[in-house]
C-alpha cells in the first residue's frame, strides 16, 4: 500500500479535463437475496434506497391489501442482511395492484404506478406520495397528472436530483409498442412537464419497459424483447449511456450472459454507488415465478489482463491521465466520469496487488498440465483435446510448464469459445520456436488469429472483416527467432492492433470482424494444412471479451 500511496500522490499533479464516460466494466456472480426477501409468490421491480438501507419492491405474496402490493426490506447497515419485509400498507396500496415503485434519494418520495381510482380510465399512471421525514408515515398519493395519457404509464424511475422520471408507456407517439419516456421539471417545487420519447436509438419496434436510471444519470438500465438478445421472443436487460445528462443517449448494449439467458430478465435497478444491479429473472415470463437477485458491477482493474493488479496497471493508468481513456476510467462509479484522474487511481489503489478473478476472462489454458491428452481452462468450461503427440513440459514454460509442439501434427483443439462478431476481444499467448507461415491460434473453418507470415515468421493476423476489401493486419516484427515472446490480438471494437512483448507492433480499423460459431485450434491452422503446425513451445493463452492493453 506504501506504493500505491506515493503513486496517487505522484498523480494527483497531474492535469483534469472532462471527457466522455464510457469505462469498461462487467458483472461479478448473481446471488439470489435469499427467503426471508423472496417468497413463493412474485417479486418484481425493485428500488434501492440512496444509503443502501432500504429495498422497495412489489409482490403478490400473502398478507397484502390487493394482488401486487408495494412492500420494504431494511437493514442496519449495508454489510447486513435484509429483514423481514412490511407492506406499506392501505395508504400506499389498493385492490387494484401496484406495478412499479422508485424511491427518492431523500427517501420522502416514492412513485408508483397503479389502477387506484381517479386515474384516467383502466390504465395504469404515475402517482406519488411524500412524507416529512423517513421516520414520519407515507401521506395520502397524488396522481402525476401532466406525465399520464390515457394509455398505460409505469415502473417509474427517479433520477437521483428528483428533476427527471423516466417511465415506460404505450401511448401514441412512440416507436413500438410499450416505449421509455421522461418528463422533467426545473426544481423539486415545480410541475412535471410534458412526456419526451427518448427516441429511436432507444427505443425499437419491441417492447422497452423497467427502466433503471443511475444515480450520476449516465446509465439508463431497461429490459426489452428486442433483437439482439439471448433469449427468443424473452426480455433481455440492456444499457445505454451518454457522456454527460445534456447529452443524447448511445446506442443500447445488452448486459451478456452474465446477466441474461434464454429466460426472463426484468426490472433492473442500479444502487446509488453504482455497485450493484438488481434485476428479476425468471424462467415463465416477466409477470410469474420471480424472485430479486443482485449481482455487483465491477470495474475491470487489470488492465493488462496477466491476473495482478500491480505497478504495470498503474503505469498504464498514468500513460492515460487527463483522457477518457475507457479502461481506465474506473471512478468513482463502475463505468467512470468521462476522464482518467485521482477518482480512477483510488479505485485502482484498493485491488492493488489483488490476484484477479476476471470475469472477462472467458478462457485461460495455461498450459501446466503434467500429462493427458486434455489440456485445461481454468477459467470455464473450454478444455481442450490433445491431438498427435506434443509434449507437456511441466517446467520448460514462462509462466509454469508450456507444451511442446513437433510441426507435423501435434495440436489441441476446443469447442466453441468466443465469435469475434460479437463484440470486442483480445487474445494473448506465450510462445517461441516456430517457423515461417506456422499458426498459434485459429478457428475451425474460420480464420487463423494468430500466425506468422509465410517469409520471414513476423506475426499477422487473418481475423477481419468479410467482403473483398479487407485484408489481413501483418507486423514488421518476427516471433520464430528462437526466443520467449508474449504475443496478442486486441479488437476494440473499431480498430484491430497485434502486440508482440506488450508493444504494438501493427495496428489498423476494422470495424467489423468475420467468424464462425465453431471452436479453435492452438497450435495449427483454421484447416489443419500441413506447414501450419506450430514447431515450438506454447504456454498460457488467454482470450478476454473486453479489450486489453498491454
Amino acid at each position: 500500500m506504501k506504493t500505491a500511496r506515493m503513486l496517487l500522490i505522484l498523480v494527483l499533479a497531474l492535469g483534469l479535463t472532462a471527457e466522455v464516460a464510457n469505462a469498461d466494466f462487467t458483472f461479478g456472480t448473481p446471488t439470489n437475496l435469499g427467503p426471508t426477501v423472496n417468497s413463493s409468490s412474485h417479486e418484481q421491480n425493485m428500488s434501492i434506497s440512496a444509503d443502501g438501507l432500504s429495498l422497495f419492491f412489489i409482490s403478490n405474496r400473502p398478507g397484502g391489501v390487493g394482488g401486487l402490493d408495494i412492500w420494504v426490506t431494511t437493514r442496519e447497515t449495508t454489510d447486513d442482511p435484509w429483514g423481514t419485509p412490511v407492506n406499506l400498507g392501505a395508504t400506499i396500496n389498493s385492490p387494484v395492484g401496484e406495478y412499479g415503485v422508485s424511491i427518492s434519494s431523500d427517501g420522502l418520495s416514492l412513485y408508483f404506478d397503479t389502477r387506484q381510482s381517479g386515474a384516467s380510465g383502466a390504465v395504469d399512471d404515475l402517482w406519488v406520495a411524500t412524507r416529512a421525514t423517513i421516520d414520519n408515515d407515507w401521506e395520502e398519493p397524488v396522481i402525476l397528472a401532466m406525465a399520464n395519457s390515457s394509455a398505460d404509464e409505469c415502473y417509474p424511475s427517479i433520477s437521483a436530483d428528483g428533476l427527471a422520471l423516466y417511465f415506460s408507456s404505450n401511448r401514441g407517439g412512440g416507436s413500438g409498442n410499450y416505449d421509455l419516456w421522461v418528463t422533467t421539471r426545473e426544481t423539486i417545487y415545480d410541475p412535471w412537464g410534458a412526456a419526451v420519447n427518448l427516441g429511436p436509438r432507444v427505443n425499437s419496434s419491441a417492447y422497452e419497459v423497467d427502466p433503471g436510471i443511475s444515480a450520476d444519470g449516465r446509465m439508463l438500465f431497461f429490459a426489452s424483447d428486442r433483437s439482439g438478445g439471448y433469449g427468443n421472443a424473452t426480455d433481455d436487460i440492456w444499457m445505454t449511456r451518454r457522456s454527460t445528462t445534456d447529452d443524447d443517449w448511445g446506442e443500447p448494449v445488452n448486459l451478456g450472459p452474465i446477466i441474461n439467458s434464454s429466460g426472463w430478465e426484468d426490472y433492473p435497478s442500479v444502487s446509488a454507488d453504482g455497485s450493484t444491479l438488481f434485476f428479476v429473472p425468471s424462467l415463465f415470463d416477466r409477470w410469474n415465478g420471480g424472485d430479486i437477485w443482485q449481482a455487483p458491477i465491477v470495474p475491470v482493474v487489470d488492465f493488462n489482463g496477466d491476473g495482478i493488479v500491480d505497478s504495470a496497471d498503474m503505469c498504464i493508468m498514468v500513460d492515460y491521465w487527463g483522457t477518457d481513456e475507457p479502461l481506465c476510467d474506473i471512478g468513482p462509479m463502475p463505468w467512470g466520469d468521462g476522464i482518467v484522474d485521482v477518482e480512477d487511481m483510488i479505485v485502482l489503489a484498493e485491488h492493488l496487488f489483488e490476484d484477479i478473478n476476471d470475469p472477462t476472462l472467458v478462457a485461460h489454458w495455461a498450459l501446466d498440465d503434467i500429462e493427458g491428452d486434455i489440456a485445461s481452462d481454468s477459467a470455464n468450461d473450454n478444455d481442450g483435446t490433445v491431438y498427435g503427440d506434443p509434449a507437456w513440459q511441466p517446467d520448460g514454460g514462462i509462466v509454469d510448464g508450456a507444451l511442446q509442439f513437433d510441426g507435423i501434427d501435434d495440436y489441441v483443439s476446443t469447442d466453441f469459445v468466443l465469435n469475434p462478431t460479437a463484440g470486442p476481444f483480445s487474445v494473448f499467448a506465450w510462445v517461441k520456436g516456430g517457423a515461417p507461415g506456422q499458426a498459434v491460434l485459429s478457428q475451425a473453418g474460420g480464420m487463423n488469429w494468430l500466425c506468422t507470415d509465410s517469409l520471414e515468421g513476423n506475426l499477422l493476423t487473418e481475423l477481419k472483416e468479410l467482403g473483398r476489401g479487407a485484408a489481413i493486419l501483418t507486423s514488421q516484427t518476427v516471433i520464430t527467432d528462437g526466443n520467449w515472446h508474449r504475443i496478442g490480438l486486441v479488437w476494440d471494437g473499431s480498430n484491430r492492433a497485434l502486440y508482440v512483448d506488450d508493444v504494438e507492433v501493427a495496428k489498423d480499423t476494422q470495424a467489423n470482424l468475420g467468424g464462425p460459431d465453431n471452436g479453435l485450434y492452438i497450435g495449427t491452422g483454421k484447416a489443419m494444412e500441413p506447414g501450419s503446425f506450430w514447431s515450438g513451445l506454447i504456454d498460457d493463452v488467454r482470450i478476454y471479451n473486453r479489450a486489453v492493453i498491454p
